[in-house]
């Protein structure tokens, strides 16, 4: 929206952050109520849990993160309806390398914080895990080696995480348009033979 195209280094945004940071604000707000709209049309046609994805907070300073990241994911949290039919819609924030942040983000609101692949499963559970579950964080690049290496992987951050509820496995960012579907299979039975054990 601001920088043009898709990118990785944030310039554009970045720049209007600390030039334009009104600016930016009033783009955030306006963008909040969008998102709460639209995952709230989700959740009334169905959709039994919403995910936010926040793919620039791990490139922001601390306090940029607070204003121009975290509070516009808490708004958007306040915003959605949490029940529908009856039923509890569990809400999900994920932000790319949040790892120095895990502690705000599960006081967000948020029933599960996602998790990428930069932060050691066990160490996100001791953080948090008794506020909120935990959904990764395999790394996507593991999905391009042979299916025996995926179920090592998979096992790895089973083992971390430990036995008990509250974890729902999944890659720690989304996944390459190159990754092998046959790839993609062997991670999903791995996952379903391995996990058992640990229930």
């Amino acid at each position: 929206m601001v920088e043009g195209r898709g990118g990785t280094d944030f310039r554009q945004i970045k720049t209007m952050l600390y030039q334009q940071p009104d600016l930016l604000h009033h783009i955030l707000n306006i963008n909040a109520q969008s998102v709460i709209a639209y995952l709230n049309a989700q959740i009334e046609s169905g959709a039994q849990a919403v995910m936010i994805f926040d793919t620039w907070g791990g490139v922001l300073s601390h306090s940029a993160y607070q204003q121009f990241s975290l509070h516009y994911m808490s708004q958007i949290l306040a915003g959605l309806k949490c029940e529908h039919d009856g039923e509890h819609i569990p809400s999900i924030i994920f932000t790319k390398g949040g790892g120095l942040w895990l502690e705000k983000i599960a006081d967000s609101g948020c029933d599960a914080v996602g998790l990428d692949w930069t932060i050691n499963i066990a160490e996100a559970r001791k953080r948090i895990g008794h506020k909120v579950a935990l959904q990764g964080n395999l790394d996507p690049a593991v999905l391009f080696a042979t299916p025996e290496i995926i179920s090592i992987e998979v096992e790895k951050i089973l083992v971390d995480y430990g036995n008990g509820g509250g974890h729902v496995f999944n890659l720690g960012h989304g996944i390459s348009q190159f990754t092998p579907p046959e790839n993609a299979l062997a991670l999903v039975e791995a996952v379903h033979s391995l996990s058992r054990k640990y229930h």
